[in-house]
């Protein structure tokens, strides 16, 4: 068990397929951004992140109509600040609760 933050279009992050961030949607975006690279693992795509973070491989993946990541450390709850703004979408956490500024979040996995 852990936090996990989502990004997400919906009222309720559990709710998506209200308005989903589609697959192709989330894949095309990652075909955008250079510091995003496709790892294939279990015959899912996971998107490794390679950014400055405390983890060697920080990853997102699509799932439901989300895309989510499991004790995100800082940077990479910032780069999920930014492509939520790309996709027109927001960051929750399991609650739902949203965060919104860089400072909402602070986690570093060393500590």
């Amino acid at each position: 068990m852990g936090v996990e933050l989502h990004i997400t279009r919906a009222e309720s992050w559990t709710a998506s397929e209200d308005s989903p961030i589609t697959e192709s949607e989330w894949m095309a975006y990652v075909a955008t951004d250079p510091e995003l690279r496709v790892k294939t693992e279990f015959g899912k795509p996971m998107i490794i992140w390679l950014g400055e973070s405390k983890y060697a491989e920080p990853w997102l993946q699509w799932k439901r109509g989300n895309v989510s990541t499991k004790w995100p450390d800082t940077a990479l709850y910032r780069k999920m600040l930014k492509i939520a703004t790309a996709l027109h979408a927001r960051v929750v956490d399991d609650d739902d609760t949203t965060y919104t500024k860089e400072t909402d979040w602070d986690f570093d996995p060393d500590a």
